[in-house]
């Protein structure tokens, strides 16, 4: 399964590669076409696996696929976890894009950047799925900020218009904001528990709420953060308490 969890991630990254480099050569349906491919072959294999983990009994997969880093006995992968919970987040991500994409050949129809437009969506896509489908905190700052980088290309599209640039700029730079709390979230996250991954940082619950409750801010300050992961700044017995549900939504699946 390991290869079709790959094949989910990377389909919509080739096809924005193709389009985005090869653009001009293979024309607005040449771009189009590859891009509603990348991203209709990543939606059909999530089906594939969600069907998988809820009527067939198919256990869940936690496992790295590349170590790139490690540093002072602190491991840095690209890794899968696939639960029920991002089983179902794949399925919504990659039918709600395939819509996006079949929706935009109307819409960008008369645009000059057509094919750019088709490159970043699918780019957006795979940007998307790196974030629900990880299980570490690095790959989620990586998928998070990646989906930054492709909302900023969106929002300022049409870059002659002053007023998409100014919008672009506004949304980089309060993200940035967000991006300083995310990072110091990851770094209390593996001071209070020497890993990043999510499996030995739910098992620590106990330890992180007892340090401080700010260190329970795990992702995100304010509303920057996905909602599902960003728990609200509280008590720490609360925060405990969402830390070990959290732990045994994921265990459970």
């Amino acid at each position: 399964m390991q290869g079709i969890y790959l094949a989910i991630a990377l389909a919509p990254l080739a096809a924005a590669i193709i389009a985005g480099l090869f653009g001009k050569s293979i024309g607005r349906a040449g771009a189009h076409g590859v891009c509603i491919l990348g991203v209709g072959i990543s939606c059909v294999l999530s089906f594939v696996v969600l069907y998988q983990i809820l009527f067939n009994g198919q256990a869940p997969f936690n496992g790295p696929v590349y170590t790139w880093l490690v540093s002072d006995g602190v491991t840095m992968d690209v890794g899968f976890l696939i639960d029920r919970l991002s089983a179902m987040m794949m399925v919504v991500v990659t039918f709600v894009s395939l819509m996006v994409h079949v929706y935009t050949i109307g819409y960008m129809d008369e645009d000059p950047g057509y094919q750019r437009f088709f490159s970043y969506i699918s780019l957006f896509t795979f940007s998307m799925l790196m974030l629900v489908m990880s299980n570490n905190f690095v790959q989620l700052f990586f998928g998070w900020e990646a989906v930054g980088v492709v909302s900023y290309l969106l929002i300022g599209f049409w870059y002659t218009r002053p007023t998409a640039i100014f919008a672009s700029l506004k949304a980089f730079l309060v993200n940035r904001i967000g991006d300083f709390g995310f990072v110091l979230g990851i770094a209390a996250v593996l001071r209070y528990t020497g890993s990043l991954d999510y499996a030995a940082v739910f098992a620590h619950a106990d330890q992180i709420a007892a340090a401080h409750d700010a260190a329970a801010k795990v992702i995100e300050v304010d509303d920057f953060a996905p909602e599902a992961l960003s728990p609200i700044y509280k008590k720490p017995a609360e925060v405990h308490q969402f830390f070990q549900e959290l732990g045994e939504q994921r265990a459970a699946s």
